[in-house]
């Protein structure tokens, strides 16, 4: 492990340490501890993106109390010799707390540029789009916020919807949901629907369901061995729910815990047994999970920010927001230029290879 280097605030004579996937206790626990901690700032999500190299920034005050964390994934651009560092829901910390939050970003720089040559460091914290103090804090430090998605053509969803637990039991959380929602849940219960839980060992029958779902709903799918990885590497802290109907499955869902919150991965269903509802009763048993956790927020990940019924992902919207989550808009990301000559050299490639593709 690298040692301990004094960091550029002097004020509270700040140290950061560099990280690497294989010596990351410390840094996951911080993660786990505070309440902007996110599986993706995880050494754990470094080791399913194994395609990416990783490194985790931690920062400690001068008690040696470890007061920020900020995990980066690192991937070189084409045949170029520089490496975009993106920083997937970082930095956890206090984000008001600008000192905390420049020393993470300047260690990062100075790693990234010194041993990646990196060219960029791309953020997309999940702090609500309304946060201005974390706005300016960001802008000062030299972010420039990128284009507004509006659907899912980021790295992360910018709209999501979040159930906030705080210490309700199961009964109390069921009843805030929608009467229909309620009443779609029992549906599967009177279909004899039954969820079980199930280990990577299903994880080709999920890609299958997902495979029909991504046909219906007009979106791309990852492999079965990339859900198998998941599952496997987060351990305890994943779950794969499997709804079956009759002895077949039906309709699966893949929910990851990390800290105090419980995050909805991924989820399909066959087209010919949605009439039993099992979409609704897996997500009954993936909230149900993070309320046996004593979470805090059950996270619905992506919707559509966009909100009319004649948009073809209102559905997804309709489905979710029925659950009584609160709907969130994300700041979305921002980008920081590290080598503005390398900025410029990658940034004219893009443009001639999107070209070549058009």
């Amino acid at each position: 492990m690298k040692g301990f280097a004094d960091a550029a605030s002097a004020k509270r004579n700040m140290k950061t340490q560099i990280v690497t996937r294989n010596n990351a206790a410390e840094f996951d626990a911080f993660v786990a501890s505070h309440p902007k901690g996110h599986f993706l700032q995880t050494s754990v999500w470094a080791k399913v993106k194994d395609d990416w190299q990783w490194f985790g920034v931690l920062c400690k005050n001068d008690s040696g109390e470890t007061v920020g964390a900020l995990a980066v994934l690192a991937r070189r651009i084409s045949k170029l010799p520089y490496h975009m560092l993106y920083a997937p829901r970082g930095p956890v910390c206090d984000l008001h707390d600008s000192e905390v939050f420049n020393t993470l970003v300047d260690a990062a720089k100075e790693y990234g540029k010194k041993e990646l040559n990196a060219y960029m460091l791309k953020i997309d914290t999940d702090v609500p789009a309304d946060d201005e103090e974390y706005q300016n804090i960001i802008k000062a430090a030299g972010f420039v916020p990128q284009e507004k998605f509006m659907n899912f053509e980021g790295f992360q969803c910018r709209f999501v919807f979040r159930i906030h637990i705080q210490g309700r039991t199961q009964d109390e959380v069921f009843a805030s949901f929608a009467s229909k929602h309620r009443y779609n849940v029992r549906v599967a219960l009177k279909h004899n629907v039954e969820v079980k839980l199930c280990g990577s060992e299903m994880a080709e029958d999920f890609y299958r369901i997902m495979v029909e779902t991504g046909a219906r709903d007009g979106f791309p799918i990852r492999s079965a061995d990339y859900f198998a990885k998941i599952i496997d590497t987060f351990g305890e802290n994943a779950r794969l729910y499997m709804a079956y109907h009759e002895g077949k499955p039906i309709a699966g869902t893949l929910a990851v815990h990390w800290g105090d919150k419980v995050w909805y991965f991924y989820g399909g269903s066959l087209n010919s047994y949605r009439n039993v509802m099992p979409n609704y009763l897996l997500q009954w048993n993936m909230i149900s999970w993070a309320v046996e956790l004593g979470c805090e927020i059950y996270d619905f990940r992506g919707v559509s920010g966009i909100i009319d019924e004649n948009n073809p992902l209102y559905g997804l919207y309709r489905f979710k927001k029925g659950f009584n989550g609160e709907f969130i808009e994300f700041m979305g990301e921002a980008d920081l230029i590290i080598d503005k000559k390398a900025a410029k050299i990658v940034g004219t490639l893009q443009k001639a290879a999107k070209l070549l593709r058009g």
